[in-house]
């Protein structure tokens, strides 16, 4: 019996039914069951002047509002966006960091694992597997679509990727219209194609970076359990900290893109330089 490098698959504990309940998916509840417990007992000690909990709490909401609001330049998106980005911010902060308590990737039971014995642990990190990064990408991508549909109406936000309008003003323009419509049509497919790769880049890099981070971990214990991991330890929590920081703040750019209105904001940048035309030639 040895230990061994963790699988690249997220290992079955216990199962319900049919339904498996992976060690990653204990870790992720674990997660979730932190905060519902911290929102019930804020909620439930809320007063007026705000102490402890509620404190510490509400300087975090704080922090993360005015971090948002210098990407977005607007108070009122960025109490828009604050409850999806906070919300992915925080939970993979903390999934990561849960990660690296005692006992997770330690402590399991022993079992048959493709004909050998090895250790099955009970508790793994939460975004060492791949199909919950990819549950959270297509999470950030969908409600930037959503949201954009909401902002700045289903048409607009359509013909980002198919130019209905260009189609539609190219008939009653002439042939090199229809030429330029064709060609912003094609564009039109590659931002699709884009938006499929955004899911793969961002739940691609968070497992990357978590599953090689768990690796590292494994093999230095494994050389020497005492002071040498120290060191990766921290790193790792660093880690977790930019990984956490990076999907969170990719996710308000794709909000931020994806709720503006290109095609207006070039109707006012033709009006301007004509404005500048106007004021320039008396």
């Amino acid at each position: 019996m040895s230990f061994a490098i963790p699988p690249v698959a997220a290992e079955p504990v216990l199962s319900i039914g049919t339904f498996p309940i992976t060690n990653t998916m204990v870790n992720a509840w674990i997660a979730v069951v932190f905060f519902l417990l911290i929102s019930l007992a804020v909620r439930s000690r809320k007063a007026r002047v705000p102490k402890g909990l509620q404190n510490i709490v509400e300087s975090v909401v704080e922090f993360l509002l005015r971090e948002v609001e210098k990407v977005t330049g607007d108070k009122k998106k960025a109490r828009q966006f604050l409850p999806i980005v906070g919300t992915i911010f925080l939970f993979i902060l903390f999934s990561n960091w849960i990660g690296l308590f005692p006992g997770t990737g330690s402590i399991g039971v022993w079992g048959m694992v493709h004909g050998e014995v090895e250790l099955i642990p009970l508790l793994r990190p939460a975004a060492s597997d791949l199909n919950l990064t990819l549950a959270i990408a297509l999470f950030a991508i969908i409600t930037s679509h959503v949201m954009a549909l909401l902002s700045i109406g289903p048409l607009n936000h359509i013909s980002k990727f198919i130019n209905i309008r260009g189609v539609l003003r190219s008939l009653r323009n002439g042939p090199m219209a229809v030429i330029v419509a064709i060609i912003e049509l094609g564009v039109g497919f590659i931002e699709i194609v884009g938006e499929i790769a955004k899911v793969v880049s961002l739940s691609l890099r968070l497992f990357g970076n978590i599953f090689a981070g768990e690796v590292l971990m494994t093999v230095m214990l494994g050389l020497l359990a005492y002071v040498v991991p120290i060191p990766f330890m921290f790193l790792e929590l660093l880690v977790g900290a930019v990984q956490a920081t990076v999907f969170a703040m990719l996710t308000l750019a794709y909000l931020v893109v994806a709720t503006e209105d290109h095609g207006g904001h070039e109707e006012n940048t033709h009006g301007g330089h004509e404005e500048v035309l106007v004021s320039t030639h008396p």
